[in-house]
């Protein structure tokens, strides 16, 4: 049987972090390392938790179960069709893609284009054009991401951070200031909510179909050691993001901002500018765009090999193309727009992705892995979430009291309730009629 190299599982990590490490992962941990102030460490352990500590877990429940198909068709036929495909469109095309390449040149173009230039459409849609023709020229050859991803762009970009984070170490920075907003009071839950926004959770449970790819062309194909090497890339994978998102949490957390902060890029252009002058805002563009170019590069390989299968007739090559064009389109909407789409959807998906993720890391004895108790759970969650998304987005919060006295609600976990009620109805449920089953054969 083959196996991995210490060189190639480290690679194999380096790729996985650069893939899951993109726009939101620079912007959201400084702007709550902003926000949180001086409770910007426990609330920084919490984003940790929920967005590096949920993608490895993720990776093993996948694992575990032998495939994401096989997990999602624990719940139901229709719902092994219908989530895989709503999370490969918002980690995808929909949102994530073109969120990064909105971002990148937001922060890494933007501010050195003239004034007429940067104010015209004309400039993104330029832009996006080559950003995702790079895109596509690293996605369209997969067997070569390991090489490019751990020998360029994962290097690069580490160096840029840990550079950074030098010279704040030896700049005279002012001190934290008092916690704001939720991170006053709720600095923990509130750190764990801003995990959802960066995606990696879920777009660690569709991951897995390129490192099976990548197994397969390394002919690894034993289960116990798949699952070992990803046990061991996610822990290499999730101790790199640990160690920038406690080092953009400290920056942001060290910025001297006035007034209200809209989100983290603002944050991080000030205590780059604070940090390197005028020069600032060059470094900060070589680690925008580094970091959006290879969650790009990830995310389309991944959705074009996800898509390749369930409609084979059209190639990846041609999967890909398609891809970085409805990216490019959407891109053009602006990151504005596309940020504001976004809350909702992962207000939907992502309890549920949490509690396939938990179901999946449960014993396999019965009565756990049944389909009652997926249905039980992921039911009511659904039910739930979209009906706090209804609430919330389309009738201004109306029923905002009732759903109030669920607990947990006010620190948005609301849905957990509901998920351990179906749980334990789930439970319930297989437990009588395993006892009907047995009754009836000792009756016979």
């Amino acid at each position: 049987m083959n196996r991995l190299t210490n060189k190639e599982v480290i690679f194999i990590g380096f790729m996985l972090f650069s893939m899951l490490f993109g726009a939101g992962n620079l912007i959201f941990p400084a702007y709550l390392g902003q926000a949180a102030g001086e409770n910007v460490w426990q609330s920084v352990m919490a984003f940790i938790i929920s967005d590096a500590g949920l993608a490895v877990l993720a990776f093993i429940a996948v694992a575990k179960s032998g495939s994401l198909n096989t997990l999602v068709n624990r719940v139901h036929p229709a719902f092994a069709l219908l989530f895989p495909m709503a999370i490969y469109l918002s980690i995808g095309p929909a949102l994530a893609i073109p969120r990064a390449g909105s971002l990148s040149y937001e922060m890494g173009v933007k501010p050195f284009l003239p004034p007429s230039i940067a104010s015209s459409p004309a400039g993104l849609l330029i832009y996006t054009v080559v950003f995702f023709s790079i895109v596509f020229w690293f996605a369209k050859s997969p067997s070569k991401l390991v090489d490019r991803f751990g020998k360029i762009l994962t290097p690069a970009l580490l160096i840029l951070i840990v550079l950074v984070f030098i010279k704040a170490l030896y700049t005279d920075l002012p001190s934290f200031k008092e916690a704001s907003l939720s991170y006053k009071n709720y600095p923990i839950s509130q750190g764990f909510l801003d995990g959802y926004q960066t995606m990696d959770a879920i777009g660690a449970l569709i991951y897995g179909i390129m490192f099976t790819n990548i197994f397969r062309s390394k002919k690894i194909t034993g289960k116990s050691s798949q699952v070992k090497y990803l046990v061991m890339v996610g822990l290499i994978s999730a101790s790199l993001l640990a160690f920038c998102y406690l080092i953009i949490a400290y920056l942001g957390a060290s910025a001297s901002m006035f007034g209200k902060v809209d989100n983290g890029a603002i944050v991080l252009s000030t205590i780059l500018h604070q940090l390197f002058g005028p020069t600032g805002k060059i470094v900060l563009g070589f680690i925008f765009t580094l970091a959006c170019l290879s969650v790009s590069i990830g995310l389309i390989t991944s959705c074009a090999q996800y898509f390749s299968t369930i409609i084979p007739k059209f190639s990846y090559t041609r999967w890909a193309i398609l891809l970085c064009l409805t990216s490019g389109l959407v891109a053009n909407l602006g990151l504005s727009q596309i940020i504001k789409v976004s809350v909702p959807v992962l207000g939907i998906m992502y309890p549920m992705a949490i509690a396939l993720i938990i179901l999946g890391l449960l014993p396999d004895r019965f009565p756990f892995q049944e389909r009652s108790v997926y249905v039980g759970t992921i039911g009511l969650i659904g039910l739930f979430s979209v009906l706090d998304i209804i609430n919330s987005s389309l009738l201004q919060g109306s029923f905002s009291e009732v759903f109030s006295l669920i607990p947990l609600y006010d620190k948005g976990f609301g849905w957990v309730i509901p998920g351990l009620i179906g749980f334990t109805c789930g439970i319930i449920f297989e437990k009588l009629s395993f006892t009907k089953i047995v009754t009836h054969k000792e009756t016979v």
